[in-house]
């Protein structure tokens, strides 16, 4: 732990603690900086037949008829992680503002959003606020003037976009005008997450600056919806919790201090959203990012493998509940076959070699171990070269291998073997995932009870011109989901369309 003698030299501990942060958990913090994390110790990628099952669209129908019974007195919620700020999706047109340079000759990003501002969503509003002060958005055009547009988008003397998180910008048009993702989860709620009480039940993560905003949208989305096709929404809203930020420190491990003497503190990354989803009390959970939405034309897909998840799910987590039930009953052995065929070929657990040496009633203390936990079912989209996690199979450290979603900063890229099973793989995480959160006998699980605390992420950052070490919490559907049963389902790549940059609201899924 932290050397007693320094923090009270430096007063380190005391403003730990002044600034309301937990002292044992950042001494932790400290000695992960100093050892790092483990990698995580992948054995091969899951694969079509192999971790990665598919449907077909005879099994899609069959869903499709019978979900509504299926969840009509289940509590459903759409989770929508809606925090981050729409920065990064501007920041070729920021630097574009940076440089001296302003024709498009060389810039073929701005050229391309520039060629087809007619084309976006917002382009009404944008012309409007440039008329109110003053200029015409086509003149401005006709002089090359494209500086003052982009400033009229992104500043706060125009639209703030710049500013504003993505949830609160307008991404689609439609005839009766334009859309936000906001409301396009609203319309996928109608789609999939109609459940008890004939509600539609959706919360999202924001940030304390923007909850306002996002409250003011809703409200008018709850009343325009609800009568509009007779549902009820239920909507909530968290922020992620300060007293998960993790501590930041200098390139020799000791707690960076901010000018004013405070020690920094920052945003654990999405992983810290896992204490969020634990306070959801629902039967069953959606998660699925603020960003991937598409046009009400392209939406019967989505519905149709979201149905599909969710279906899968409660089908396999009512054999798991059947099992529990019968082990607590009479175990025999007939039940501890049944139960070893559901972990290894549904519940993405393979047992441990020794498992078979064991005693019976190890056994079954094992296997009741391991039926009774939180399930997810994840699509899994066909590997198109995207950054980001993947499906593994994983070595876990009581010798069970068990389905991970890995990152690649947690694999050992300098490990010949590794890298190659990361090359090799046919499969990528779009965040597409269902939950089911309660256990056999209706108890909600306390999810911070399977998560993996080894499991994080060390990155080199700098503020005010000095170098920083930061640490995030292991992610929401790596590390903090490591102990859960896991089923992986290949969807469609056109489930997956992910608004990065200003000008991926161009392509064609998004028109």
């Amino acid at each position: 732990m932290l050397n007693e003698t320094d923090m009270k030299e430096a007063g380190i501990k005391e403003k730990i603690v002044q600034q309301g942060m937990d002292l044992e958990k950042i001494e932790l913090q400290i000695q992960n900086f100093k050892k790092g994390f483990p990698y995580l110790s992948i054995v091969e990628a899951a694969s079509l037949g192999n971790g990665i099952i598919t449907v077909n669209d005879k099994e899609i129908n069959h869903c499709l008829l019978s979900y509504a019974e299926k969840v009509s007195n289940k509590v459903l919620v759409k989770f929508v992680p809606a925090s981050g700020a729409a920065t990064r999706m501007f920041k070729d047109l920021f630097a574009y503002l940076e440089t001296q340079d302003k024709s498009l000759a060389n810039n073929p990003f701005v050229e391309k959003f520039i060629s087809n501002l007619k084309t976006f969503a917002f382009y009404k509003d944008l012309s409007e606020v440039i008329t109110d002060a003053g200029h015409d958005i086509d003149d401005l055009i006709d002089k090359e003037d494209y500086a003052t547009i982009i400033e009229y988008l992104l500043d706060d003397k125009g639209l703030s976009y710049g500013s504003l998180p993505k949830g609160l910008l307008k991404f689609h048009r439609y005839e009766d005008g334009s859309r936000t993702p906001i409301f396009e989860h609203f319309i996928e709620g109608l789609h999939y997450g109609l459940g008890k009480g004939n509600t539609v039940r959706l919360h999202f993560t924001v940030s304390p600056e923007h909850q306002d905003s996002f409250e003011d949208k809703v409200n008018f989305l709850k009343d325009l919806l609800g009568d509009r096709y007779k549902v009820n929404f239920e909507v909530s809203f968290s922020q992620q919790k300060k007293s998960t930020d993790t501590i930041a420190v200098n390139p020799d491990n000791s707690p960076f201090i901010e000018e004013d003497g405070k020690i920094l503190f920052r945003p654990a990354g999405h992983g810290a959203l896992l204490e969020n989803l634990n306070d959801i009390d629902a039967d069953i959970i959606f998660i699925k990012n603020i960003d991937n939405v598409v046009p009400d034309h392209l939406k019967d897909i989505t519905k149709s493998y979201k149905i599909a998840l969710a279906s899968i799910l409660i089908d396999l987590q009512n054999q798991v509940f059947e099992l529990l039930h019968k082990i607590d009953r009479e175990p025999n052995s007939e039940i501890l076959e049944a139960a070893t065929d559901l972990i290894e070929n549904k519940l993405g657990t393979k047992l441990p070699a020794a498992f078979k040496t064991w005693k019976d009633n190890e056994k079954f203390d094992y296997i009741r171990l391991k039926l009774n936990r939180p399930i997810r079912v994840c699509g899994m989209v066909e590997n198109t070269g995207e950054p980001g996690g993947g499906p593994f199979w994983v070595k876990n450290k009581d010798g069970a291998i068990s389905l991970q979603i890995g990152e690649t900063a947690q694999l050992d890229l300098n490990n010949s073997e590794q890298a190659s099973i990361l090359k090799n793989s046919t499969h990528f995480n779009p965040t597409d995932l269902v939950c089911a959160v309660r256990n056999y006998k209706g108890e909600k699980f306390d999810l911070l009870k399977y998560r993996d605390p080894e499991t994080g992420f060390i990155t080199n950052k700098s503020k005010n011109g000095k170098e920083l070490k930061a640490q995030e919490l292991p992610g929401l559907w790596n590390g903090a989901m490591a102990d859960w049963n896991t089923l992986f389902v290949e969807v469609p790549l056109s489930t997956f369309n992910p608004v990065k940059t200003i000008n991926d609201l161009l392509r064609t899924q998004h028109q």
